[in-house]
């Protein structure tokens, strides 16, 4: 069997980040992003084509793997962590600020 063609590893690559963005844990898609960059940046300079394939069909099975584990965490997604929340940044404007008994700009 041949080695895995340039695109091909390169389209593992995209679809392994893909679906580690898909976690609706936060903990979860940062891991599996940062191993992901990782484990590919490792193996970047491969020359062996037999390792090469090897590496490859490994990838193929964790992607499978990590499909149904992001499916599973986004079924039982739990509450959003404080550092997910998106901070409520002024405008300049008398907005969210002024309407919770913050300064805001007079209007």
């Amino acid at each position: 069997m041949s080695a895995p063609s340039r695109t091909q590893m390169l389209s593992l690559y995209a679809a392994m980040i893909r679906t580690s963005r898909s976690f609706s844990s936060y903990n979860f898609r940062n891991y599996f992003l940062r191993r992901t960059r990782t484990q590919f940046h490792e193996h970047l300079n491969e020359k062996d084509p037999a390792q090469i394939r090897t590496l490859y069909d490994t990838g193929l099975r964790e992607l499978e793997v990590l499909k149904r584990c992001a499916i599973v965490n986004r079924l039982y997604e739990g509450p959003r962590l404080v550092v997910e929340r998106k901070p409520i940044v002024g405008g300049g404007g008398a907005g969210v600020e002024a309407s919770v008994g913050g300064g805001g700009q007079p209007v």
